[in-house]
């Protein structure tokens, strides 16, 4: 892992920098490159202007490891009012949340209420619904409440990250119960017993389970396989990879962040590949945005340039 990468993911834990880090005005600036606001209907502008082109969209509320019930509860709600918003303006945006937001601190119980609330209000709607996952300690029980949820709801998905060893074996259960997977290299700290310390190793791991994920489709029992990544050499071998197994264009799905790589989302467009863009928003993105620096801490200078913008 770089020194860079390191010392970013640090400063995201830091509970004294992520109270303070929101306030700095040159990095609310440079923040705005990833997100296109704080409010909701900044997401639905977003997600609305992006339909010409052809890109669907996926949200998240900022926000993770709430330890106050009626908080989590109030987060319930908003995605509830959210997802009514959405469906009433026919846009197609998909929910991607974390357990933490919803309670998971507190209790299973607690967590897996809010969460099928919102997954009852999806599919109502005829929206999927995306788990987003964690550090390693959530891993299991998120994995858990994901599987709960497929028992009763049929568009559900989870997030899988790539520079877990474990990963290999998840995907391999998730593949055969038919739990759609999104796929991302991995954005927090974690031990080197636990994940490859190496970006060399995640990628080639990234790419061999994405053949796995790309070979799941034979199963035709609803699983879904979403590759979430900006690298563009990763990205091509994979298209690659389905062309030779006869696979459609369609079946590559690749999900970018806002505001990232807008050229290349256009190019795999109008090549036949489904593209969507996450949109994040709400007052909690300090230390998202620190791990979005640390995915490519090139985007560092990012910061830099926005302190001496005009």
């Amino acid at each position: 892992m770089s020194v860079m990468r390191s010392v970013l993911l640090a400063i995201s834990e830091n509970r004294w920098m992520r109270e303070r880090g929101p306030r700095l005005w040159f990095v609310k600036r440079a923040a705005r490159k990833f997100m296109p606001g704080e409010a909701f209907d900044d997401m639905l502008r977003a997600a609305d202007e992006l339909r010409p082109l052809g890109i669907e969209a996926v949200f998240t509320r900022l926000g993770e490891n709430v330890s106050d019930a009626a908080e989590a509860s109030a987060v319930t709600r908003h995605y509830l009012e959210v997802l009514g918003a959405i469906a009433s303006k026919g846009i197609r945006c998909e929910p991607s949340i974390k357990l933490t937001q919803l309670g998971l601190d507190l209790g299973k119980a607690e967590a897996y209420a809010n969460l099928r609330a919102l997954a009852e209000r999806s599919h109502e709607t005829g929206n999927y619904l995306w788990v987003d996952m964690e550090q390693t300690s959530y891993v299991d029980v998120t994995l858990e409440l994901t599987r709960r949820l497929k028992a009763e709801f049929p568009g559900v998905g989870v997030c899988l990250q790539a520079y877990l060893y474990r990963t290999h074996d998840d995907l391999k259960a998730l593949i055969d119960q038919g739990i759609g997977v999104r796929l991302v290299k991995g954005a927090y700290k974690e031990p080197p017993e636990l994940a490859y310390p190496k970006k060399s190793d995640v990628d080639e791991n990234f790419f061999k389970l994405a053949v796995a994920m790309l070979d799941g489709l034979g199963r035709k029992n609803g699983f879904r396989p979403v590759f979430g990544t900006h690298d563009a050499n990763l990205i091509a071998r994979i298209r690659a990879h389905a062309e030779r197994a006869g696979l459609a264009a369609r079946d590559v799905e690749v999900h970018m962040l806002y505001g990232i790589q807008r050229a290349e989302q256009g190019r795999l467009v109008k090549e036949g590949a489904v593209v969507r863009v996450l949109i994040a928003y709400g007052a909690y993105w300090f230390a998202w945005y620190m791990r979005r620096l640390a995915e490519r801490p090139a985007n560092v200078w990012f910061v830099v340039r926005s302190m001496f913008a005009g």
